[in-house]
Formats: structure tokens, sequence, C-alpha cells
């Protein structure tokens, strides 16, 4: 069975800047990965190379066996990708929203419905999703645009700081629809600089700084072998 993910020393550079260096790590089914490390430290450059929107500099990208770049196509059918600063059209209602992502996804009017019954369950937003969009906090404008990422049931997701900005709150139950959709089935690959947030949502995780990881592994592993209370004090002992 092949590996929702492989990424095999990926470097991408931006004229005289490398952005990424040799980076290299895999995801397995089911399983929830996080890529944590501070801003510019290389993260959103590894996602969008594997969302088909950057071509690698150098490298090797897989997702499910197909390589991101010969075979874009087939690569964006089967994943689907939510960028930190991703936005939605403020004059709409969440439910027209929804439905008009939907007929973009397929033209299928069957698998439609199915999309937009599916967004609104896990959205949580309830009779809120009658309401316009610009009415919305930016907690519920995140849980209107993660369901909508997830909506088709991709086999995998990839998300940017999926609770950048949010209160305790929104990021508790945007952490939990997270969690619930890996559990049926979905691979999820995620960013975050929020180390202890990804230590609590990840079953493994990459550490990445200046566009190098620096070590991956299960947050338990990476504590017990650097003799660190939690991962914000691993990642300082190995980027020191």
């Amino acid at each position: 069975m092949q590996k929702p993910l492989e990424v095999k020393n990926l470097s991408k550079n931006y004229g005289d800047i490398q952005a990424v260096k040799d980076v290299s790590f895999e995801i397995f089914e089911n399983e929830i990965f996080g890529l944590v490390g501070p801003n510019g430290a290389g993260k959103s450059t590894v996602l969008r190379v594997i969302a088909t929107i950057l071509s690698p500099t150098k490298g090797e990208v897989l997702v499910y066996g197909e390589d991101v770049v010969k075979d874009s196509k087939k690569v964006r059918e089967i994943i689907s990708y939510l960028p930190e600063e991703a936005g939605a059209y403020k004059n709409l209602s969440g439910k027209e929203y929804l439905k008009f992502m939907a007929a973009i996804c397929t033209d299928d009017r069957q698998k439609q419905k199915e999309y937009l019954a599916f967004a609104q369950e896990i959205s949580g937003l309830k009779d809120r999703l009658k309401t316009k969009v610009k009415t919305y906090s930016k907690g519920m404008t995140r849980k209107l645009l993660l369901a909508r990422t997830v909506m088709s049931r991709p086999k995998l997701a990839i998300l940017d700081e999926p609770t950048s900005g949010l209160d305790v709150v929104n990021a508790f139950e945007v952490r939990k629809i997270i969690k619930n959709l890996a559990r049926e089935g979905m691979a999820v690959l995620l960013s975050s600089h929020n180390m202890l947030e990804v230590e609590f949502l990840s079953d493994r995780v990459a550490l990445i700084d200046k566009g190098i990881i620096k070590a991956t592994g299960t947050p338990k592993d990476l504590k017990t072998k650097n003799q660190a209370e939690n991962l914000e004090d691993v990642f300082v002992k190995l980027a020191l």
C-alpha cells in the first residue's frame, strides 16, 4: 500500500535564498503529522510544494505514489489544502459558500449534496450557516474554511496554521475536528509555530528551523531523547 506522503530531499530556492534544504519525512495512514517551527522556518513553502502550488528546486514528493510535479492533476484530485490566510466570500451565507465550493469540487449533483451535508455537519456552525460570512468571527470563519477543505473527504488534508489567531474555545473545537477526521481515515499534514498545540494534536512531528529538519519522531520520543518537558524545550535545545 502506498504511503499518503513521501518527501525526499526536498529543496526550494527563491533566487539566491534557499528556503528549504534537503527536507525528508513521510506520513502513514490515519496519521496526523505536524511540521513545527518558528515563523519563516520554511513550513509553508514545504506545504505549498506538496499542494502542487510551488515546484521544488530539488528532490521528490509523492502523494500516494503520485509525483507532485509529473502527476500534479492526479495529486490535486486526492488532496485538499487550507492556506493560513485563506478567506471566504463575505456576501454569501455560510451554506451558500459551502454549496458554491461543492459545485467547484464536482459536477455530480449527488456528490455535491453529500459534500455540502458533510461540510455543514463538521463545521458545527448550525443555524449560523444561514447568515452571511461577513458577520462571522475569525473562529467561525476558520471552521467554515476547514469544512470546505475536507468536504470532499480528501485522502490527504494539508492544513497551514489551522488554528492561527483563534481563541482557546475555537482552537479546541478545530483541533477536535481534525482529530476526528484522522480517526475516520484521513491523513493530515499540518504546520504550526504553536509547538504545544502540535504536541497535543500530532501522532508524529518534524521540527524545522531555517529550512532544515532538526528532528522527527513522536512527541514522547523527542522529549525523552532530549530530556525535555515539552516540544518547545526540544526545539530550543536542537536549534541552538
